[in-house]
């Protein structure tokens, strides 16, 4: 099998994928409706038996109100296990597809969650359905499908940090930045301050009351200080609320707070100071509520090998494989932060996440399925 060959089988294979992504933009599934979510997944599971026949291990876990994880096995042709992540859930509301159909104009496609994430998910289907089109010997595959990514995975990330374990490496097929890998990506923390004062009447008796609301002002200045640009750390205070009327003394106010950053070590940092802030007037009392999100992916040795894999592969096609830093974060971010090694990016080209514009570039997409091909024909050799 040549690199032409391989060109030439994912270029024909193009309409095909090409439906499939219009069948999958159009089951809308919204990270916050589990109805929408276990259609749009039964869907899925349908698709896939269409696509690559009965799969020789199946797992499905119940997430509650959270859209379902799948975990799909199709045993490979040579030795180890590869692991290929993706989410079907989209930040997109019920409703969104009435006025924004999926179109295709001007080789792009577009539709909500073309380019997050869906255009991936037919990416990675269609990576094992060659594999055994061209007879190429690659390792067993599974292929695991969260419903909660957009929201922070809080169900699914056990069973990434499970499945991930005994691989020889895990591609995420989120989207690329310009057809760059995404081999670091930002932390992200989520945090709440939320002052309690005294409320008053602020006109007949406004010293008996201690303002929540002047409180929060007085340190939110300090939350946004907590910013360290020349370590990557950036600290967004993105909503403000409280107080019940303009004379009234606050009794409450809050504000959320956005985190991002790109060592581990400033999570202590963060935490330390955020738990310390501390209003003027001592009546007021503050809590701070959140958590980590997500850790930042710092590429260990076993990443930096598996991106040279991938450079390799790409080099024989004649590509210029890049690698990019993000600020952002995935679900790869759980894998590297267990020294797995973790390939992101490797999704649609496009641009417009989470906007309406948001859009997948067809032409690129041979390429990119070829070249996950590739990275999995080149792991089995490795493995044998």
């Amino acid at each position: 099998m040549t690199p032409s060959d391989l060109a030439a089988a994912t270029v024909r294979a193009l309409p095909e994928m090409i439906e499939d992504l219009r069948t999958l933009v159009e089951l809308e599934t919204p990270s916050n409706d589990k109805r929408l979510l276990s259609a749009g997944l039964a869907t899925i599971s349908g698709w896939l038996v269409d696509r690559l026949g009965e799969p020789d291990g199946t797992e499905r876990h119940d997430c509650g109100t959270y859209g379902d994880v799948l975990a799909v096995t199709y045993r490979g042709t040579a030795p180890g296990t590869v692991l290929l992540l993706c989410h079907y859930d989209t930040v997109w509301p019920a409703g969104t597809l009435a006025e924004w159909p999926f179109q295709v104009e001007d080789g792009r496609a577009s539709g909500p969650g073309v380019f997050d994430m869906k255009t991936g998910l037919v990416q990675a289907v269609w990576t094992l359905r060659l594999l055994r089109e061209l007879e190429l010997p690659h390792p067993s595959v599974r292929l695991l499908l969260g419903g909660d990514e957009e929201i922070g995975s809080p169900a699914s990330r056990r069973h990434i940090e499970r499945l991930s374990e005994d691989v020889l490496a895990t591609l995420v097929f989120e989207a690329s930045l310009d057809g760059a890998l995404k081999t670091s990506r930002k932390g992200v923390g989520l945090f709440d301050v939320t002052a309690y004062g005294i409320e008053s009447h602020a006109g007949l008796d406004p010293f008996a009351g201690a303002s929540a609301i002047h409180a929060l002002a007085e340190v939110v200045p300090q939350i946004a200080a907590l910013s360290a640009p020349e370590r990557g750390t950036t600290v967004n205070v993105g909503l403000i609320s409280g107080g019940t009327g303009r004379n009234v003394i606050a009794a409450q106010a809050s504000c959320g707070i956005d985190i991002r950053i790109a060592e581990p070590e400033e999570m202590k940092r963060i935490d330390t100071a955020l738990h310390a802030l501390a209003p003027s007037d001592q009546r007021v009392r503050l809590t701070v509520t959140g958590e980590w999100n997500r850790p930042p992916m710092v590429p260990g040795d076993p990443s930096r090998r598996l991106f040279e894999q991938a450079h390799a592969v790409a080099a024989e096609h004649g590509w210029e494989l890049e690698e990019t830093a993000v600020g952002g974060a995935s679900d790869g971010n759980f894998v590297s932060a267990l020294g797995r090694p973790v390939l992101d990016g490797l999704g649609a080209l496009g641009s417009g996440a989470h906007a309406r514009h948001e859009h997948t570039v067809l032409a690129p997409i041979p390429v990119r399925t070829a070249l996950t091909v590739g990275l999995l024909h080149a792991l089995a050799a490795d493995a044998s």
